[in-house]
């Protein structure tokens, strides 16, 4: 599907993955919706994954699902940087290095000549308190030039996961790369947070100096603050015995029974669903209150293949 690197204008490159508070997925998402990106190519990578758990559905048992790798390209219509954004379901558990490396080589291949990333960092920050963005680059000239931005340098530490890999990939091939990590409470690290992703997109906005519409996320970041506000408050009224931590999971040969999504969605949520693709499809902005919605009712993987076709470029 990569058709077009011949027409790409300085390209960059932002890639994200799940994580803490989902803060870089969400900030990719964002990204991917607002800038009305389309769909560049995907990356076959099933030899790096595996299959933990299968699904029963219409009590079929369905075929495995590996983890999907997509890049998705927006052009600058001023014709000086098009942004690339590669949107990573999961980090495989081997070869980690390995598989950066295959994705700097495409990135390489379409003249890229920067890479971001996009984290977490968990903190003491209360929620009353602004998020801060905390930054580190591959060179000095990259970092003297996120400075002036009001981003916080790390000064020593570790980036784990592939946003910190995949920046070593690409200074092994000659291309800088940065991180912008969105600070978050570490006590919330399990919930998502889209006050962090929003001071991502602020920073990126700056340094990139590509416009994006953050209305929608302001309002959804202060509306995920009031919850977690009433949550604490709740926590604090208990004395303490209410703890939040990592979910338990399913202990391996466990079942799991998954609700039909027939089940799963109210006559009123399934209305409001095909209200909203009917909305995307006529304007992409909007495909990011659908991914809100799909996740928030919790069928997103049934309709992903419907959502991506909103970014396939038409003919």
């Amino acid at each position: 599907m990569a058709t077009e690197e011949s027409k790409l204008h300085n390209p960059r490159l932002v890639a994200v993955w799940p994580g803490m508070g989902h803060v870089a997925i969400s900030a990719g998402y964002y990204l991917m919706a607002k800038l009305h990106m389309d769909l560049f190519t995907e990356v076959a990578a099933q030899d790096l994954f595996d299959i933990d758990a299968v699904e029963i559905k219409d009590v079929i048992l369905q075929a495995g699902r590996f983890p999907r790798s997509r890049f998705f390209i927006w052009h600058d219509p001023n014709q000086k940087h098009d942004l690339i954004v590669f949107i990573g379901e999961a980090q495989p558990p081997l070869g980690k290095f390995h598989f950066c490396r295959s994705l700097i080589e495409l990135a390489k291949g379409w003249g890229v000549e920067r890479v971001l990333t996009f984290a977490a960092m968990a903190t003491e920050v209360g929620l009353k308190e602004r998020a801060c963005v905390f930054c580190t680059a591959s060179n000095q000239g990259l970092l003297e030039s996120l400075k002036p931005h009001g981003l916080a340098v790390l000064t020593q530490g570790q980036i784990s996961g592939l946003n910190g890999v995949l920046l070593a990939a690409a200074v092994e091939a000659g291309i800088e790369g940065a991180c912008l990590l969105g600070e978050m409470p570490h006590i919330f690290a399990q919930l998502p947070f889209p006050k962090a992703s929003l001071a991502v997109l602020q920073a990126f906005e700056k340094i990139s100096g590509v416009k994006i519409d953050l209305g929608e996320m302001e309002r959804q970041a202060e509306m995920m603050n009031m919850k977690l506000t009433d949550l604490l408050k709740h926590v604090e009224r208990e004395n303490g015995e209410d703890e939040l931590g990592e979910p338990g999971g399913y202990e391996e040969g466990e079942f799991e029974t998954i609700p039909a999504e027939e089940d799963r969605l109210s006559p009123v949520d399934r209305e409001r669903i095909e209200t909203l693709f009917t909305e995307s499809a006529a304007d992409r902005s909007k495909a990011y209150e659908l991914k809100r919605e799909l996740d928030r009712v919790g069928v997103f993987a049934e309709y992903e293949d419907r959502f991506l076709d909103l970014f396939k470029k038409k003919s």
